[in-house]
């Protein structure tokens, strides 16, 4: 089991850091153009993203494949 999470890109990062580090690193605006969900283009907030992603696996799928594609390379 120590292997497998070794080999995840996420181990030991939150939904909460992946979604502030991103919306540091493009802006919500831009967010919002990559990842075409809601929650990053009216009125976005940590919050309400961290809200509207636990519940949504496809969108936290697309959330956590950019941040490994922008800060994991």
């Amino acid at each position: 089991m120590t292997t497998t999470q070794n080999q995840n890109p996420l181990h030991g990062v939150t939904l909460e850091q992946i979604v502030t580090q991103l919306a540091d690193h493009y802006g919500w605006e831009e967010l919002g153009k990559r990842i075409n969900i809601r929650c990053f283009q009216s009125e976005p907030s940590v919050k309400s993203s961290l809200k509207f992603l636990r519940k949504t696996p496809w969108a936290r799928e697309k959330v956590e494949h950019l941040f490994i594609e922008t800060f994991k390379k």
